[in-house]
């Protein structure tokens, strides 16, 4: 329901794969993050490990539903229904697990003292689903669309340069994938190994290309 006042919506109702809810994609939220991931199961990782280094962002993770079992840089913290973490250094390594199927979290998050930027990630956490029904091209479509939504293009460069070597694009493949490793050089080692890359590896391009970033 919304009018120019306000809206609502409801978690399951926005869920997507892996029980991810895109709550701020979903709404439009401009000033922060905020998103939440539900478990089917028990013992299932709700929120992968990561840090903040990128973004410089401080997250705040409410248990909303359930029982979670967080880490912060391999110390575990218990999380109960109700439990409140905040996780200001943005280096700390975090993760939540359920410990019962139904656990929700909410997260929320954003850097201190500047205005709120998208990142990235949730473009391409979209991406995975299209690659492995094969369809590569809508996936490239999705990425293209939304690459100048985000200022963390890296990432999408890489995605949409695979989705182009699948499709037989090389040549466009090798611009993004350049244009991707010229952001972040590190991806190199992952486009070294990727499947993904497997019909362009032998383009002579290709080894300049990963062998200038690594």
């Amino acid at each position: 329901m919304s009018d120019d006042r306000y809206e609502t919506g409801n978690i399951a109702d926005i869920q997507g794969p892996g029980g991810w809810s895109p709550i701020r994609k979903h709404f439009g939220v401009e000033s922060f993050g905020i998103n939440s991931w539900t478990a089917t199961e028990a013992e299932e990782r709700i929120i992968p490990e990561h840090d903040e280094v990128p973004s410089g962002h401080e997250e705040i993770y409410i248990v909303i539903a359930g029982h979670a079992r967080f880490t912060v840089d391999n110390e575990e913290v218990d999380g109960p229904y109700g439990t409140v973490l905040l996780v200001r250094d943005t280096a700390a390594k975090r993760a939540a697990y359920a410990k019962e199927p139904g656990t929700t979290v909410l997260a929320v998050g954003a850097k201190p003292g500047e205005a709120y930027q998208p990142r990235a990630w949730e473009m391409n956490a979209e991406i995975p689903a299209m690659f492995e029904q094969g369809d590569h091209q809508k996936a490239k479509e999705v990425l293209l669309k939304g690459l100048d939504h985000y200022e963390d293009k890296a990432g999408i460069l890489y995605n949409i340069a695979c989705a182009e070597a699948l499709l037989g694009e090389t040549d466009n493949a090798l611009g993004h994938l350049r244009e991707a490793l010229e952001k972040q050089p590190s991806y190199a080692e992952n486009a070294r190994d990727d499947p993904d890359f497997e019909q362009i590896r032998s383009d002579p391009r290709f080894g300049d290309l990963v062998g200038a970033a690594a």
